[in-house]
């Protein structure tokens, strides 16, 4: 079940369960994955930044991407940025030996130039292998590297195994437009576009010509709705269902403590036992958590599923 150009729909983002002592909590592990699962998506990321990857043992990563990899019966991407390649290589092999789908590789924050962009990436295919399909992750807002429509193309042309671009851009619409451009006069490799940056512009992004979502919003049955709606043609639909969870995607997006506020509610949904993060963290106050139950009700008021 190899990742590949043709991916649609959504692609979870998936928090990783601790307990309150910052334990990896297995059985989370797997009720999340049912939680995900049960949402619809078509598939699921982890290792990423909401997962708070940087915070694993090498052990604990290749635990989590056993067992969600052996529970899930959708293609799984696992992240495995690292500050070396070595690092890199070793999670990417074994990922894939357990039956990973593909992986996805962000830039370091060093990166400043476009030749530095392309050669980091070439020398990132060279250590993990050509036959891993991998996902680029353009993250400007968190990672500092911008990556020009050129420089995607580039990378996409040198490396056939690259075969998705996590979009995270913003603002990025006029991206997605260059590079559907670019496929159609002949310029670029057709690749898979999913979206980030929690949904933020998922109505716009698909009719921009995005393949689907591939981020962490704690509604991710909500994002499967919407691009199910926006393939039908069903705008309007697309667009009233998107609009009603814009305040708490919005809410989310806080640098600092989006993921605090989206386990808390991950939890409240019943998809994990506890909120908690791997220290360092920043939770979020009572007057915060109020807040955002004040916007689930909101929610609520036309998607069921908010009322919780």
């Amino acid at each position: 079940m190899k990742l590949d150009h043709t991916a649609k729909g959504v692609y979870a983002i998936a928090a990783t369960p601790f307990h309150p002592d910052g334990r990896l909590d297995a059985a989370s592990v797997d009720r999340l994955t049912d939680f995900y699962l049960g949402c619809g998506v078509t598939g699921l990321t982890i290792l990423g930044i909401m997962g708070e990857a940087p915070k694993l043992e090498p052990e604990e990563s290749l635990a989590i991407t056993r067992q969600v990899v052996g529970r899930a019966a959708v293609p799984v991407v696992v992240g495995v940025s690292a500050p070396g390649f070595a690092a890199m290589r070793s999670l990417a092999r074994n990922a894939m030996e357990l039956g990973a789908a593909g992986v996805m590789i962000a830039p370091p924050s060093s990166l400043r130039t476009d030749e530095q962009i392309v050669t980091y990436y070439a020398q990132a295919v060279e250590a993990i292998g050509e036959d891993v399909p991998f996902v680029i992750q353009d993250y400007p807002l968190t990672l500092g590297v911008v990556m020009t429509p050129n420089v995607i193309r580039t990378i996409v042309q040198n490396h056939p195994s690259c075969v998705m671009l996590k979009h995270e851009d913003w603002p990025g619409l006029e991206k997605i437009s260059k590079l559907r451009a670019f496929q159609a006069a002949g310029e670029m490799r057709q690749i898979s576009i999913l979206c980030g940056n929690g949904g933020l512009f998922l109505d716009f992004e698909m009719e921009r010509g995005a393949d689907g979502a591939m981020t962490g919003y704690v509604f991710p049955d909500m994002l499967v709705d919407t691009v199910r709606l926006q393939r039908e043609g069903r705008r309007d639909e697309a667009h009233d269902l998107f609009d009603a969870h814009l305040p708490l995607i919005r809410y989310e997006q806080q640098q600092g403590v989006g993921l605090a506020v989206r386990k808390y509610v991950l939890q409240k949904r019943g998809a994990i036992a506890s909120d908690a993060q791997r220290k360092p963290a920043s939770g979020i106050s009572a007057t915060a958590r109020a807040e955002v139950d004040y916007l689930l009700s909101r929610v609520g008021r036309y998607d069921r599923r908010a009322r919780l």
